[in-house]
Parts: structure tokens; C-alpha cells; sequence
């Protein structure tokens, strides 16, 4: 390992050769402003040098002035990142773009909350000097995410996570100079790309070009209306980023009070998908027993490995991208679909209610979420089980505006019966969880003996790829667990070559699983924020008095009572799905 010395703002650092500038001023906690992919902090994407040039730095014996996410570092280099010279260039750089941008903030959907903004503030720009025509675009509605290039900077830290991270390819930069935009090929519309709707373009876009579809104004409607009974859903990684929208620590737990919150926004019904998680892992813990159980017996024809399909941006990238392997994952819907199928049958019966009055929204941490609540397999005669999903980020925003003191609030609990839910239900928040709970039910269903030790610690972790072996008591299991869609891929290339010695695969789209969804607080990929989230999920988790879904006393009723068993023929009519390839859809180029 090579390392050399160089002066940064009068102060020496030693780097590995082929450190930039901008990483070397970091570890003398130096803050180099910049717009572009450097804000992607700990999501080890290569990186590619941006564009936005706020990061430029004065380097002594160059004429002009350097990129520091772009300039690597050399011996005896000298560097000034914050000279009169440095700051000019910057606030022209920043007036430039401003000047080809929008000047509706007081409308916008990221006012507030916009790093354009937040930059202009932080360098003093208060009068654009640059006139004349402005770049305009088509803006683009697809079923969950909105794109407004109007308000694009270029700085393709969408392209990166797109491309580099998620490897879905959907987003890239086309054309040239002051035709120049980030879209999909041939600017097609989302909706008629490959996109997954996952939503870390949307997680990582600094201003509004790239924004979740807001249904709040929708709910607030629904909530008006009297001949409508509103029920609500919350996943379970909401309630640990939830707090951070109103300035509590990353990782604090706020169950309660948000049960509260939503109670006094006027839902009828506030219940969990918690439940529905339970429910999900009776319905896909048989589903893997059965496999295994054919397997065993040398029934050629069972696939395997299992797959996970509680993931709705996971399930539309096997769609477009592993067609032949439809047969693979489990036929178990996600929980939020249960949820909506359960509550528009077995809970209206019970409440005397008709589907076409009950509107049930879930509160996501998800963006591909709401394009799931609009697959036509999910609605019966037109009526979607689940009508439609909000944002954590829009449940903070409801909860703001009708001035609640959200801080305050008392703990309250959720409804019953669909908000009893166990220990291992809330963990499908996080990467490996969702296997993990499928592991602590499956194995006592296999051995017919309790499982004392149900922390499964080789299940978790924040590596990309991870593996474990679990004992079903003389049974190997072989689990492999992904996040990130990039690294799925590299799990089901090998599914697809036969060299998979996995019997099942936990996937989720987003970094971290559910609790780095696109529809969470902002983290910029620190992992910290997610870490201390997932920390706070395997708390909830070792606090509750059940932690394995099959002993959920509202399940076993539920089954009693409605279903029968798991994988009943009604089961599977309201619980289970199927998959389709997706292909892109053809547009005219006329």
C-alpha cells in the first residue's frame, strides 16, 4: 500500500495513492460542498467523476481550478478548498444552474427538504445574473414515481444508484450541452421502461425532478368523507425511521405514538401489517416446508430455491429480467396485500361492512409500493384490495399539517384483531428478516419441537450477499440472503446457471431491506441510520411476549374461523398471487 502526504488547508493528511481530494478532506473533517454522487456516502458504488462542479478546489502550481471528487490526491500536493478564488467559482456554478432551473419552491415538493436550495443558502445566492431560455421537459406520471426534468441538475446520483447499485439500467444521461437530461432510453416514460419503482432515485435525488406519487390530498378526502369507512395499515419499518421527520434520534422506536398520530387523523381503524406478516410466513413457511419436504422424497420437477416475494420492486425486476424463473419464487403475496385482502373479506364481514365502502391505505416505506396497490390481480371486480400507499415521508407531512404535537403523544395500541402481530413480524422491516422469521415457524412445523434459541444472529448482518446454514434437526437448510437489486442479480445468475446450492433466497430491493426504503426519511446511504433502524426493529422484536408467527393467537383464529388452514383453497384464492413477464411496452417513434 502506497501512501503519500499532501496540504489541505494547512493541514497535513497521509492517503493511499489514488485517494481524491474530496475523500482526503474528509478525513480531516473538511466539508467539500458538492451536488453529485459523493453524497451517496457508504453504499461502496464505484465512483465516476460528477458534474455539477461545486467541489472545485484551488491546487498550487494549476492553472485551474480541480474537481475534488475527480482529482486524486499526489505527493507534496498542495490544496485550498475554501479560497476567494474557490468560493467565486463555486456561486457562479450554482447561479448557472439555478438559472436553467424552476422558481416555484413555495409549491414545490421538496421545498424544505431540497439540497438546490440548501446550497444556495449555504454559499449566499440570493440574485441569478444569468438570463435567457430555459431547458423544459415533459414531466412523466408512472404509478408510483413522478419525474419533472424540469427541475434535473444533472448531478446522476439517480443514473448511479439505478445503474451501479440496483443494476435495473433504466435511468441514464442522453443528449448533449443544453439538451442534455437523465432519462430512460429513447426518453420513453417509466412506465414504459424496466423500472421497478423501487425508489432509490427518488431517495437520492438532491431536488424534486425525482418524487414519490403523493396520495395524501386523496386521503384526506377519503378521511372527510362519512359514508366511507377508512382503515390503515403500517409496515413495520415505519416505526422506527418515523421519528427522525420529527427530530428524534435515527433507530427511536415510535409505535405508539404513531398509532396515536393516525387515531387522531380520524382513521376508523388503525391496524398493523405486522399482522399480515404473520399470516405471510403460515402461508410461505408451508409453501418452503412443501418444497423441501418433495425435494427430499427426489421429486425432480420442485424448484428451488425459494424465493421471497414479499418485495414488490424485487418482484418486478425478476419479472422483466429472469422470466424464466417465474416458477421460483414463493406464490405468497406481501403483507401489505394480505393485509387488504384479509380486511375487505374476513374483517368486513365481521364489521357488516360492503369492500366498496372501506377504503384501506397502508403507510409504506416503500415506493414500489403503490405501483403494487395497482397490479390487477389484486382487486376483485375492479376494487383493489388495497386502495392505495403513503410514504413515511407523507405520513410526517399529514401529521405536521394537522399540527400535531407528535412528541407528546401518549402510546397508544393498534386495533383489533388484524394489530396483533409477534416478534418475528416486525423484523421483516429489515435484511434477513423476513428469513428469519420464516425460519423460527418452519422449523417447529419440520420437528414438531419448540425452538428455545430464536435469534438466528448468522441470518443478519449489512453485507450485500450473505449465507447460513440452519439445522432442521438432521436437515441442512441452505439460505442466502440479498439486498439490493444489484445483488440479487448475482444470486439468481446462478439460480438460472444450476449452480445455486441455496433452498431459499430472502431479496429485498433496497439497501438495508425495508428500513432503507424509497419512501423513508432521507439516510444518503449512510449506514449508520440504518443500522441504528435495524437495531431498533431487533428490539421491538426481543420485547414482545410472542416472537414466532405461527403462535399469533388473531392468526390461529383467523385460520379457525375464515381460512381453514394454510394453503387452503381460500388460502390461496386471497393470499397468493402469480407472475407475469414483463416486457417493455412499445411506443410509437413517429
Amino acid at each position: 500500500m502506497e501512501l503519500i502526504k499532501l496540504t489541505i488547508d494547512n493541514r497535513t493528511v497521509e492517503v493511499e495513492k489514488g485517494t481524491t481530494i474530496f475523500i482526503a478532506a474528509k478525513q480531516l473533517d473538511i466539508t467539500i460542498p458538492t451536488l453529485c454522487y459523493m453524497n451517496l456516502k457508504d453504499l461502496n458504488i464505484e465512483h465516476k467523476p460528477g458534474g455539477c462542479r461545486i467541489c472545485v478546489v484551488e491546487v498550487e502550481g494549476r492553472r485551474n481550478l480541480a474537481p475534488a471528487c475527480a482529482t486524486e490526491c499526489s505527493e507534496g500536493m498542495v490544496v485550498k478548498t475554501h479560497s476567494v478564488r474557490v468560493l467565486n467559482a463555486r456561486r457562479t456554478v450554482l447561479e448557472l444552474i439555478i438559472s436553467d432551473h424552476p422558481f416555484d419552491c413555495l409549491i414545490c415538493a421538496k421545498s424544505g427538504n431540497c439540497d438546490l436550495q440548501d446550497m444556495a443558502v449555504k454559499l449566499g445566492v440570493r440574485d441569478i445574473p444569468f438570463k435567457g431560455e430555459k431547458s423544459t421537459y415533459k414531466p412523466d406520471f408512472s404509478p408510483a414515481i413522478i419525474r419533472d426534468m424540469d427541475k434535473c441538475i444533472m448531478c446522476r446520483r439517480c443514473e448511479t444508484m439505478c445503474n451501479d447499485f440496483q443494476t435495473v439500467g433504466v435511468l441514464s444521461g442522453i443528449h448533449r450541452g443544453f439538451e442534455a437530461v437523465v432519462a430512460p432510453a429513447f426518453e420513453r416514460d417509466l412506465d414504459h421502461s424496466e423500472c421497478t419503482y423501487c425508489g432509490q432515485c427518488v431517495a437520492v435525488c438532491p431536488t424534486a425532478a425525482l418524487t414519490e406519487i403523493d396520495h395524501t390530498n386523496q386521503l384526506i378526502n377519503d378521511l372527510s368523507d362519512s359514508s366511507k369507512t377508512v382503515v390503515v395499515q403500517t409496515a413495520p419499518a415505519v416505526r422506527a425511521a418515523l421519528g427522525e421527520e420529527f427530530g428524534m434520534e435515527p433507530g427511536t422506536l415510535v409505535t405508539g405514538k404513531m398509532v396515536a398520530a393516525l387515531r387522531q387523523l380520524g382513521f376508523n381503524f388503525v391496524f398493523d401489517t405486522d399482522f399480515a406478516a404473520d399470516l405471510t410466513i403460515m402461508e410461505e413457511g408451508t409453501e418452503l416446508l412443501d418444497r423441501l419436504s418433495r425435494h427430499l422424497n427426489g421429486d425432480k420437477e420442485v424448484r428451488l430455491p425459494i424465493l421471497t416475494s414479499c418485495c414488490p420492486g424485487w418482484v418486478s425486476f425478476f419479472e422483466y429480467h429472469y422470466p424464466d424463473l417465474l416458477d421460483v419464487p414463493s406464490t405468497a403475496r406481501s403483507p401489505q396485500q394480505m393485509f387488504g385482502a384479509i380486511a375487505k373479506t374476513y374483517f368486513a364481514e365481521k364489521q357488516k361492512l360492503n369492500r366498496k365502502d372501506m377504503i384501506v391505505v397502508s403507510i409504506m416505506p416503500c415506493v414500489a409500493k403503490k405501483y403494487e396497490c395497482t397490479r390487477e390481480e389484486f382487486a376483485t371486480d375492479g376494487n383493489p384490495d388495497v386502495d392505495y400507499s403513503i410514504s413515511t415521508r407523507e405520513l410526517a407531512k399529514l401529521i405536521k399539517s394537522a399540527n400535531i404535537d407528535f412528541k407528546a403523544l401518549p402510546d397508544e395500541d393498534f386495533d383489533k384483531p388484524l394489530g396483533e402481530s409477534t416478534g418475528a413480524a416486525v423484523i421483516f422491516g429489515t435484511t434477513g428478516g423476513v428469513i428469519e422469521a420464516a425460519t423460527r415457524t418452519a422449523y417447529e412445523l419440520h420437528t414438531g419441537e419448540e425452538l428455545e434459541k430464536v435469534d438466528f444472529e448468522a441470518l443478519r448482518g449489512f453485507e450485500g450477499i450473505r449465507s447460513a446454514t440452519v439445522n432442521f434437526k438432521g436437515l441442512d437448510v441452505n439460505i442466502g440472503i440479498a439486498h439490493g437489486l444489484g445483488n440479487a442479480r448475482k444470486l439468481l445468475d446462478d439460480v438460472r446457471a444450476g449452480k445455486s446450492e441455496y433452498h431459499a433466497i430472502e431479496i429485498m430491493a433496497c439497501p438495508g431491506g425495508c428500513i432503507g426504503g424509497g419512501g423513508q426519511p432521507l439516510h444518503h446511504g449512510d449506514t449508520s441510520i440504518l443500522k441504528a433502524r435495524a437495531k431498533a426493529i431487533y428490539a421491538e422484536d426481543e420485547g414482545k411476549t410472542l416472537r414466532k408467527s405461527h403462535l399469533n393467537p388473531d392468526i390461529i383464529k383467523l385460520y379457525d374461523e375464515f381460512l381453514g388452514k394454510p394453503g387452503s383453497e381460500l388460502a390461496h384464492k386471497l393470499l397468493h398471487t402469480h407472475y407475469f413477464e414483463k416486457k417493455i411496452k412499445h411506443i410509437s417513434m413517429d
